[in-house]
């Protein structure tokens, strides 16, 4: 049984359709909405065993419904991809205390919780697979993006501690960095970028894919396969890893 939040669309869809490939009984959640009921057809489609659950990850309480709700429809969750939302654009000479209230549990303190909620049950039966998506810049900072800068690290850093706790357990803690992603979101922060500096957003996304070694911006289920195989046995000496899946982006060592 996989939970996968952030999953109405983008990476997270994408990510539920590689573990559902894989066999696995599928949770999708997200604030709800069309999105998230065209997403449950899509995958019940394709064959998936899936139910739809909304959650606003923001909110302590509806990730601990959501989880219990997600056991009760389908068992025992065995694997949890935690996505969850980008914060807003915006240099970090600029951010105020609204916006780390907002950013904070958008992009941190969700994927704790949802581990608080989910390792009990793992840890007991000796078996389970927590993989985040995360981001390249965690690693390398994108411009204008602050709050990005500084809690996508704070989430790894977390979950590096956590793998070497849960580890004899038989539970791995990863994370997925996507780099350039052609996704919503990717084409929301090109649009956003695009106000600030008078730039076409066409041109933007453009000019970011060129910056890319392989010369383009990944698709969706080049991430998600990365994100199946870290959900899977065969990754099961694979713990407190972050694996960039960024087309050379990074350059760093």
């Amino acid at each position: 049984v996989a939970l996968i939040t952030g999953s109405s669309s983008g990476l997270g869809l994408a990510a539920a359709r590689s573990l559902a490939q894989r066999g696995a009984r599928i949770a999708i959640s997200s604030r709800g909405g069309e999105k998230l009921e065209q997403a449950l057809r899509v995958l019940t489609d394709s064959g998936a065993e899936v139910v739809a659950i909304p959650a606003d990850i923001r909110k302590v309480h509806e990730l601990e419904e959501l989880v219990s709700e997600a056991e009760e429809q389908l068992g025992p969750i065995d694997i949890l991809v935690a996505n969850g939302g980008g914060p807003r654009v915006k240099p970090a000479a600029e951010l105020d205390e609204t916006d780390w209230k907002e950013a904070i549990p958008l992009a941190f303190l969700f994927v704790p919780r949802l581990c608080n909620f989910v390792l009990p049950g793992m840890r007991r039966r000796g078996w389970g697979r927590i993989v985040a998506i995360n981001s390249v810049s965690a690693r390398q900072p994108i411009p204008r993006l602050a709050l990005s800068n500084a809690l996508r690290p704070a989430v790894l850093g977390y979950l590096k501690t956590l793998s070497q706790e849960v580890a004899a357990d038989g539970v791995t803690v990863n994370a997925v960095l996507p780099g350039y992603t052609r996704t919503e979101r990717q084409i929301e922060l090109a649009a956003a970028m695009a106000q600030q500096t008078g730039q076409d957003a066409e041109s933007i996304l453009r000019s970011q894919g060129s910056d890319i070694p392989i010369g383009r911006m990944a698709e969706s289920p080049e991430i998600a396969e990365m994100i199946g195989f870290l959900c899977s046995p065969d990754a099961s000496y694979l713990t407190g890893q972050f694996v960039a899946v960024d087309g050379g982006f990074l350059r760093g060592l």
